[in-house]
């Protein structure tokens, strides 16, 4: 017995009559399954996309079987995320906290101390200490985006500490 000569969908005229037969079948299938509101076209592009990608690895009779799985699992897992987002926007946000009143007084007034101590900085000192305790960033890094020196930034984060320290009494 001769076995065919293109043993995969990777030719271009194969897999377009590939898709031509089977498209209308898989979005009927998911939409009839899973209605409309899970967008059954995406998945059916999807599940194409799939088989592109692996259409050396797919005989041309196992298209059919390849496609209604991948674009069912795939319509199963945005069912599951939906649940998932569904259940994230039902929970409530809690409107207590467990700090006392005098507590949040005295966070907020230091917020407000922080925020004018640090509109007093220099703009070069106020740029590097933000980087460095706000964003995490390195020294290194720092001093690569700012076009100076290592130790021009360490300078800059360690004056702007002095100013902070000085005009925030308490820490």
């Amino acid at each position: 017995m001769l076995k065919p000569l293109n043993t995969h969908i990777c030719d271009e005229h194969i897999f377009s009559k590939i898709f031509n037969t089977l498209s209308n079948d898989v979005y009927n299938f998911l939409r009839f399954k899973y209605g409309d509101g899970l967008d059954p076209r995406d998945k059916v592009q999807e599940a194409f996309i799939k088989l592109w990608d692996n259409c050396k690895k797919i005989s041309p009779e196992k298209a059919k079987s390849f496609l209604f799985t991948t674009a069912n699992n795939m319509m199963l897992n945005e069912y599951k995320h939906q649940k998932v987002v569904l259940k994230h926007q039902q929970a409530k946000p809690k409107d207590y906290t467990n700090e006392s009143p005098e507590f949040l007084l005295e966070e907020s007034e230091y917020m407000q101390k922080y925020e004018r101590a640090l509109a007093k900085l220099t703009e070069a000192q106020r740029v590097a200490f933000l980087l460095n305790r706000v964003e995490g960033k390195k020294h290194k890094e720092i001093a690569e985006m700012l076009g100076i020196s290592r130790k021009g930034v360490e300078k800059r984060i360690y004056g702007a500490l002095e100013k902070l320290r000085k005009e925030i009494d308490g820490i």
